[in-house]
């Protein structure tokens, strides 16, 4: 039986490379974001939805399960970032990071936990990111919101954990998609720097970890924060 799985954010980026490898694998995947997508496969359905709109996220989680019959597995992919110093920082920047970044993993997360505690297996992969243990300047609001996420990650872990959920998280390190076209190149390398394997992230470097996280082997796994590159917290 293909098993099923959901990913938000996937109409372009880090989510749409997820939504090609896992329908390559054979699994049944379901996607969402706010705007359509050009990807197209026998086994995969697109839904354009906001992710921090409570009753749009019911709607795409009992598609899913009107459709897939289960969610297996869970990736909270969506998100956005800002680069804005404290001071120059708007409320309302804060608001959509904080709405988008750990709102929307929160409601995801719990709707789809539900049907996962009845099916007593599950698996959810969170994305945070290396600015929150390298404390980046300039990105104080977006990486907060992924602290928030890490946090989320560990203590959903220990309650889902006996109804054999895995909860984890993964931080990449910069990647070429759309949140780093507009980081200047001096910002870029000195992150690389920082790391210990230097040089860009690649879409394959995030497909393993997924892999091996959400596979059923992997049910001992959980609560954990993995940062690509070698960063350390």
């Amino acid at each position: 039986m293909k098993q099923v799985i959901l990913i938000t954010g996937d109409s372009r980026g880090i989510g749409k490379s997820l939504c090609e490898h896992f329908c390559n694998r054979g699994f049944f995947v379901f996607g969402c974001s706010r705007s359509e997508t050009t990807f197209s496969h026998p086994g995969y359905v697109h839904m354009v939805a906001d992710i921090t709109k409570e009753d749009e996220v019911k709607m795409v989680v009992r598609r899913c399960l009107d459709e897939g019959q289960r969610i297996d597995i869970l990736i909270n992919n969506a998100g956005i970032a800002s680069m804005n110093h404290l001071v120059s920082t708007p409320a309302k920047t804060v608001t959509n990071l904080f709405e988008t970044n750990f709102l929307g993993t929160f409601l995801f997360s719990r709707e789809v936990s539900k049907a996962m505690i009845k099916n007593s297996y599950g698996r959810i992969i969170n994305f945070t990111t290396v600015a929150r243990p390298l404390n980046l300047e300039g990105e104080l609001v977006y990486s907060s919101t992924k602290a928030a996420v890490e946090q989320f990650t560990k203590v959903a872990a220990k309650e889902l954990g006996s109804f054999n959920i895995t909860v984890n998280a993964i931080g990449p390190t910069p990647v070429a998609t759309g949140l780093t076209k507009t980081v200047p190149n001096e910002k870029l390398d000195k992150i690389i720097s920082s790391q210990a394997i230097k040089r860009m992230g690649t879409f394959s470097d995030i497909h393993h970890v997924v892999d091996f996280l959400v596979d059923p082997k992997s049910g001992f796994i959980s609560g954990q924060i993995i940062y690509l590159g070698g960063i350390n917290s």
